[in-house]
């Protein structure tokens, strides 16, 4: 496939270490690199706790702004 990936992540520190591994994995398997720019993406993937309620808006905040430039550019 290869690309870039952009990972947005919200919620504790274990979200953090499993968008890293979710990163590594992708690149081994996809050859996704990541890129800090989610305009620049070709993969966006948001990593949350559904635990916690204010992270969980976060996330679909984060959705709302990104779906006119989607729309734009879908993959």
């Amino acid at each position: 496939m290869g690309g870039k990936l952009h990972i947005k992540t919200f919620g504790c520190q274990m979200n953090e270490y499993d968008s890293a591994r979710m990163a590594d994995g992708l690149r081994e398997a996809e050859g996704l690199e990541l890129t800090e720019v989610a305009e620049q993406a070709d993969v966006l993937l948001l990593n949350t706790c559904s635990i916690r309620e204010k992270a969980q808006e976060k996330v679909f905040s984060q959705l709302g702004r990104w779906r006119p430039w989607k729309e734009k550019t879908p993959i």
